[in-house]
């Protein structure tokens, strides 16, 4: 029979000092990296670059090429993060349903890691925010 402890919240492990401490850098970091990736697949839709992959105007990669190309530079920076990257979790979600859950329950034979991983990525800083190293940060530290 398998036992499960449940603790309470006085009994859960904290971070350690130092980890707790770097911990919204790392976030700032991870949140960059993560939007340079989710930018540069709408730089290729839009403008062709790095790959030559343009997608015809008004169609709906082009539309999800806006969302990616705008979305990631505004989470690169920082700027407006929460909104962005919600918007971003959605379109994931939706590419995710729309073109890779058709082909296969399964998201390694569906090939929808990606999707599943930008969309809970994406969910995940429109709850938690852009980190101290944005322009969400400086532009709340000037106002107070």
């Amino acid at each position: 029979m398998l036992h499960v402890e449940r603790t309470s919240a006085s009994q859960t492990a904290t971070l350690p000092p130092a980890a707790a401490r770097y911990a919204p850098y790392v976030l700032s970091i991870v949140r960059i990296i993560v939007a340079l990736l989710f930018f540069e697949h709408g730089s290729s839709r839009m403008i062709g670059f790095p790959t030559l992959a343009l997608e015809p105007l008004f169609t709906l990669h082009w539309f999800a090429g806006v969302i990616e190309f705008t979305g990631g530079a505004l989470v690169v920076l920082g700027l407006f993060t929460r909104a962005a990257a919600f918007i971003m979790s959605g379109e994931m979600a939706f590419a995710y349903f729309l073109s890779h859950a058709p082909h296969s329950f399964f998201p390694i034979v569906n090939r929808g890691d990606g999707a599943i991983l930008y969309c809970l990525f994406f969910f995940y800083i429109a709850v938690a925010g852009a980190g101290p190293w944005s322009l969400d940060a400086l532009w709340h530290r000037r106002r107070t």
